[in-house]
């Protein structure tokens, strides 16, 4: 099924932070039913299924195919969502470009057998660079400009469409087909309900929401786009595999979208700081041209990102994350330091946009 009406699917959903906030629940049931389809389809060269180590919405395991590491995951909410079709599509194309991606060996969105969908792809055996970050072990220096230009690569995908893509479309092998006609249509898509979540709880007031539509508002003619190109929406380090040096693989591509050039690198704004976001700016600007208006294209992607990204927070409780132990919280923080990050960021971009200000003020 589309995720038609869906901005961010996280937020969005019906079952809206479904998978988000229970991560360390009990999964034996999945675990079971799992074994038992993937034993019955693919016979003895399926073995050593066991429960992965995943903080997202989707249950994730390891097991052997044909003798080699693989990584699985499910999805059991109750909309009976179909994006597995279009993230094994996206891969394909970003694989062919020569950026690392794992590849999706096998998928069933049917829950025919099964009340669930699952996914198995390639296995990369290395952590995410999160890790590293909390550690102080990551090298920026080196890693910062990989991921410049992969963003750059992934780019030449250049879907028809904006926004989500098609996931019945997708299944009749006919690509990655946007939903939306304009980006324009995209980016305001449930921007009113995501402030007045905010609103009603107490992350932001009215009047700061006013702020914020006045100044997307002020700039509109910049979400006039002709075309769009692949957008990851969750590129991260926690979404990146490797080593202290080295960009290994890029996974997560659950959310991807067709939008704005400057989205990614907004994104990676979002999650690192900024001395990092500009080597990772500076690296793409080299490996592409940057598109006209790419400053305050770049300020409205990252405050459109920080908006629906605050409703996860909030709406999934994050803030209220006692350790470190979390994905998203730094190192010897807590979820309230995630909360004073997730308000800095926000007005950052905030009045990077109503100033006019540049890549400078990353």
């Amino acid at each position: 099924m589309d995720r038609t009406g869906i901005y961010y699917w996280k937020c969005d959903r019906a079952a809206a932070f479904h998978g988000t906030s229970d991560y360390e629940k009990d999964q034996s049931d999945i675990t079971a039913a799992l074994d038992r389809e993937l034993s019955e389809r693919f016979g003895s060269s399926f073995s050593d299924l066991m429960p992965g180590l995943g903080q997202g919405n989707h249950r994730t395991f390891k097991a052997k195919l044909d003798g080699k590491d693989v990584f699985i995951r499910t999805e059991d909410g109750v909309e009976r969502d179909d994006y597995l079709a279009v993230e094994a599509a996206a891969t394909e194309k970003v694989a062919a470009l020569g950026v690392p991606v794992p590849r999706t060996l096998a998928y069933d969105c049917s829950r025919i057998r099964v009340p669930f969908a699952w996914q198995i792809i390639e296995f990369f055996p290395y952590g995410d660079l999160n890790f590293l970050v909390k550690r102080g072990e990551l090298d920026w220096s080196a890693v910062a400009p990989q991921i410049g230009r992969a963003i750059a690569a992934w780019q030449e995908v250049r879907p028809d469409g904006f926004g989500l893509f098609s996931a019945e479309a997708a299944k009749r092998g006919e690509g990655l087909k946007g939903l939306h006609g304009s980006f324009a249509e995209y980016y305001r898509l449930n921007l009113a309900k995501h402030l007045n979540f905010l609103v009603d709880n107490a992350f932001i007031d009215s009047a700061y929401a006013a702020r914020i539509v006045e100044a997307i508002e002020a700039r509109a003619k910049l979400l006039d786009l002709e075309r769009g190109v692949l957008v990851h929406k969750d590129i991260a380090v926690w979404n990146i595999l490797g080593t202290a040096d080295e960009a290994k693989c890029y996974i997560d591509w659950d959310d991807c979208i067709a939008g704005d050039p400057m989205d990614d690198l907004s994104l990676m704004g979002v999650t690192a700081e900024g001395p990092e976001t500009r080597l990772i700016v500076e690296a793409y600007g080299k490996a592409r041209a940057l598109p006209p208006d790419a400053e305050p294209r770049f300020w409205l992607c990252w405050l459109r990102n920080m908006i629906f990204k605050s409703v996860i927070r909030v709406g999934a409780g994050y803030f209220k994350k006692f350790g470190d132990g979390f994905f998203l919280i730094g190192g010897g923080k807590d979820g309230s330091d995630l909360e004073s990050v997730t308000r800095r960021k926000l007005e950052q971009a905030l009045v990077a946009l109503e100033k006019g200000l540049g890549f400078d003020a990353i």
